[in-house]
Order: structure tokens, then C-alpha cells, then sequence
């Protein structure tokens, strides 16, 4: 019996071992709940960003110009090395997110609702990315020269057009005031240059016309006004409103006389520009990068900056915000 009491206490002895040590790692693994999943707090997540890129566009584009500015104003009230990168603008810019080559971006408002709604340039839908803010109108302008002749959309049939890359969102604008005139891409001699090679084609005879989107005045427009007679091909009041109907993101706008020495007003319209931001940023670290911009606007020496203000910044805005914008916007317009 009493070999066997010893027995019967030693499986005792070895189970009570074996549930401690269980208990030991519930515990270890309680312990651990709530620390750091990989991830890190939003705090962690902001102080260890030590570089942003903000794609931008063109380098004589409205976005590369405003850009530098944005970038360093970032940099200097968060602390965090911005720099403004090169791109081909808002469709590339979407794909830059996706792919973290950048973490701000200018978007004009169309593509941007485009990209988070998987229609038209955008296969499917993308979630990497919310808004940061809204910033200012950006026009669609249908630019020639005086010897050219054009002065209609309907003359541009047959015509060397640029018409911008490929998706992106200069493409959208042409395609689509093509349509409102009665005309598609296969009507023109479509040709896919950035602004800066579409006012050399213009310039050298290579080309007899360019859509350009963008803030206006558009330094490329600007430099080929310096050696010919510029001339915005007007969009009617009629044909903007079609427009407006079949795509309610746009709005009438204005080519002011005396821009691009222009000698009148040229009616046109104009979609949104705005800045998008990778959803993975923390709340933190956006609400102090939309305060760097929007708190500064009255710093941004654009023509375009006028239009950059708190108050505004969420006007014409038709995806997601990004928590830390949106808490910002919340503080400064209670």
C-alpha cells in the first residue's frame, strides 16, 4: 500500500507541475495582450516615420508648384523630412499610394471618387488612401494658338490633340467634353504628353492643341504665352451644363481675361483639387500634417493659395476623410 500511496502522490506532485506551468504561460500570454502586436501604438507610429513623400505632378504643373511648398511646410512644423516628388499626376498618384512610393498626394476630386469606387480608369476599388483636404478649383483648359485656327471644339476634329497620358485625369476631362460635343478620341489625333511637351508640340507646330488641368494660371501655359498668342477654346454655358448633369463633380469656371494675356473672359469648367493620404498613417501624425498646411495658407504664395483655407477644406470632398484630418477640420470649425 505504501508503494503505492508514493505512486499516487507523485502523479499528484508531476500533474500540479504540469498545470503550473500552463498557468505560467495563460499569464505570460495575458501579459502580453495589449502591447505591441508589431504594429505599434499611434504614438510609436508616428515617431518612427522619418520621411514622406508627397507625389506631386508635372514639374510645370499647379501640383509640382504647390507641392514644394506643402513639403516644406510639413517639414518644419512636424519635424519629419517631406519631400516633393515628380509624378505623372492623379491616376499615377492613386497607384503611388497603393504602393506606398508616397504617403500625400494631389488627386483632382473625379479620380480620386473614381479610384475608391473602382469605375472607370480603376479596374477595382482602392481602400489604401482617404482625403486629407481640399485645396483649390482645378480648370479644365483646352489651350491652342492663335495660328491655329481653333477656336471651337468642333474644330479640333482631325486634329494632333494631346490629350495626357492614359488614365490619367486630363484624359478623363478630354474624354469627356469630347463626348458632350459630339465627339470621341478616334475623331482627333490623339496624342499623350505631359503639359510641359504639350506647350513645346504647341510652340513648334507639332501639335494644334492640348487639354490641361490644372490651377490656373498653369506654368506651362504661362512660358508658351511668352512666344505666341494664347488662345482657351471656351466651353459654352450650354455644353457645361450637359456636362454637369452626366458628371455632377464638375462646375463651371473661368479663364480671366488678361490670364495668359488673354483679352477676354473664357467660360470652361473645372473639377477639384485635392490631397489624398494612405489610410496606414496614424491619426496623429495627419492631424499635425493637414494643421501644417491649412494652419499656414495664408504663407503659400500660389495664385492657387487663396483658395487653400480651413473653412474650405472638406468642400467638394466625396470619399472618406482620414480620422486625423477630419479631427482637425472639427477643432478649427466648431
Amino acid at each position: 500500500m505504501k508503494k503505492k500511496s508514493w505512486y499516487v502522490v507523485l502523479l499528484l506532485a508531476f500533474a500540479l507541475l504540469v498545470l503550473a506551468a500552463c498557468g505560467d504561460k495563460k499569464d505570460d500570454s495575458s501579459a502580453n495582450q495589449g502591447k505591441d502586436d508589431g504594429k505599434g501604438s499611434e504614438s510609436e507610429k508616428t515617431e518612427d516615420v522619418k520621411f514622406l513623400s508627397l507625389l506631386t505632378g508635372g514639374t510645370q504643373g499647379t501640383y509640382y508648384a504647390l507641392g514644394g511648398t506643402f513639403a516644406d511646410l510639413i517639414t518644419d512644423e512636424t519635424g519629419i523630412k517631406t519631400t516633393a516628388e515628380v509624378s505623372q499626376a492623379s491616376a499615377a498618384n492613386v497607384a503611388g499610394l497603393e504602393a506606398d512610393k508616397g504617403q500625400i498626394a494631389f488627386l483632382q476630386t473625379d479620380i480620386a471618387y473614381y479610384a475608391t469606387e473602382g469605375e472607370f480608369m480603376f479596374d477595382k476599388k482602392v481602400d489604401s488612401f482617404s482625403a486629407l483636404g481640399a485645396l483649390y478649383p482645378e480648370t479644365v483648359q483646352l489651350v491652342t494658338i492663335a495660328k491655329t485656327g481653333i477656336t471651337s471644339f468642333e474644330d479640333l476634329k482631325g486634329k494632333k490633340v494631346s490629350v495626357g497620358a492614359p488614365g490619367s485625369g486630363t484624359y478623363a476631362n478630354a474624354e469627356q467634353l469630347l463626348e458632350v460635343h459630339g465627339l470621341t478620341m478616334d475623331d482627333i489625333k490623339a496624342q499623350n504628353l505631359d503639359f510641359g511637351e504639350s506647350t513645346d508640340g504647341l510652340q513648334s507646330g507639332q501639335i494644334d492643341a492640348a487639354f490641361i488641368t490644372a490651377g490656373t494660371p498653369t506654368g506651362a501655359v504661362e512660358s508658351l504665352n511668352a512666344t505666341a498668342d494664347v488662345y482657351i477654346v471656351p466651353v459654352t454655358e450650354e455644353k457645361a451644363d450637359e456636362l454637369i448633369e452626366k458628371y455632377p463633380y464638375y462646375a463651371k469656371d473661368v479663364v480671366k481675361e488678361g490670364t495668359y494675356g488673354l483679352k477676354e473672359d473664357s467660360t470652361t469648367v473645372s473639377v477639384g483639387a485635392m490631397l489624398g493620404v494612405r489610410n496606414d498613417l496614424s491619426e496623429e501624425l495627419v492631424y499635425k500634417i493637414t494643421k501644417a498646411i491649412y494652419d499656414n495658407a495664408s504663407k503659400i504664395s500660389h495664385a492657387k493659395g487663396e483658395f487653400i483655407s480651413p473653412e474650405k477644406g472638406l468642400e467638394g470632398i466625396s470619399i472618406p476623410v482620414h480620422p486625423g484630418a477630419q479631427k482637425y477640420f472639427d477643432e478649427v470649425n466648431q
